[in-house]
């Protein structure tokens, strides 16, 4: 089998303590071979102050399955790690940015499955010279430079219950009617539709687009953006043949007869997708980039400085993001 390359994120922060921890856990939860690029030095240092004597064995990423069974395979990196738990620095980023680069690349030539990631801070990478926004944008920018052509990244929370789609992220609450476009929302309906096809497995998916506004506009008493923006963009994607209703409104989107009628929430801000998401399932919910021409998936939190070391960081969502990435990775091997 295949392993998974797994990024350790940074190293201030609880992602090597949980996959450490996932790696532990690995008979228990059944989970798949996986690797974890990082500063072999930092990591026994870390394992030693968090008081886990686990083995792990210095291999390069065609030898990890073989090894998986018996100790936690760690590709190692040219750049080092300076070990500082909860306090995140610029002199780290080098290495994050390496590990990224390196699972993209053992991904694209075959060497890793898929790609997991654990969270990294953007301060400390802005601070040492990273221009992209983010993880994900950087991740669509490799694809570009690995693949060809572009990618258009799209955010998805996958959860045992419910998987969510926010077509407007990071950005105010009161810019989103000024973002929010008919275009945008075919885009991202779209590439959910083709990747819930070549990812999970689902031949026809159903897509359940909410309204902006309370009661999806109630015919524009509350509003007109449901009638003039998204409703086009539902009536445009079932002339692609993409199963799509709505607008919807989205108080009663989320309970489970309703969710049973639908594959994907396709929702129009960020907390619109993620409070559902995370209310119903907090530590299993796994955070998927759709649009890329590889598989990644990553765990639904943060770095969580605050407790980095204490010995308190619980490996459940990267178990779930292991685990879907396998799937999503067999999913698509299966496929004509």
């Amino acid at each position: 089998m295949t392993p998974l390359a797994l990024t350790s994120g940074d190293p201030s922060g609880i992602g090597p303590e949980i996959a450490l921890e996932a790696w532990r856990r690995r008979n228990d939860d059944a989970l798949p071979p996986f690797y974890l690029l990082t500063d072999p030095d930092f990591l026994a240092a870390r394992a030693q102050s968090l008081g886990m004597a686990l083995p792990f064995k210095v291999v390069q990423p065609d030898a990890a399955a073989s090894v998986f069974g018996d100790a936690l395979p760690v590709v190692a990196l040219h750049a080092r790690f300076e070990d500082a738990a909860g306090e995140p620095r610029s002199a780290n980023a080098a290495g994050v940015i390496e590990a990224i680069d390196r699972a993209v690349d053992d991904v694209a030539s075959g060497r890793a499955g898929a790609l997991v990631t654990c969270p990294i801070a953007k301060k400390p990478l802005y601070d040492a010279g990273f221009s992209f926004p983010g993880h994900t944008e950087y991740l669509g920018h490799l694809a570009g430079l690995r693949y060809g052509g572009t990618a258009t990244p799209v955010m998805m929370l996958a959860g045992p219950d419910l998987r969510a789609v926010p077509v407007t992220i990071h950005i105010p609450l009161a810019d989103v009617p000024r973002q929010l476009t008919t275009q945008a929302i075919i885009d991202v309906a779209t590439i959910t539709a083709a990747d819930l096809q070549s990812r999970f497995g689902i031949e026809a998916p159903r897509l359940a687009v909410a309204g902006l506004n309370p009661h999806a506009g109630e015919g524009g008493a509350m509003g007109h953006e449901d009638d003039e923006i998204i409703r086009p963009a539902i009536d445009a994607l079932r002339q692609r043949g993409i199963d799509a209703r709505g607008p919807l409104p989205a108080d009663t989107m989320f309970h489970a007869r309703a969710r049973a009628t639908y594959d994907a929430a396709i929702c129009m801000y960020h907390d619109q997708a993620l409070i559902p998401a995370k209310a119903l399932a907090f530590d299993e919910t796994v955070n998927v980039t759709l649009g890329l021409p590889f598989i990644r998936t990553s765990p639904d939190h943060g770095t969580a400085f605050d407790i980095a070391a204490k010995g308190i960081a619980r490996p459940d969502s990267l178990i779930a993001a292991l685990k879907l990435a396998r799937s999503m990775a067999d999913a698509t091997a299966v496929r004509p």
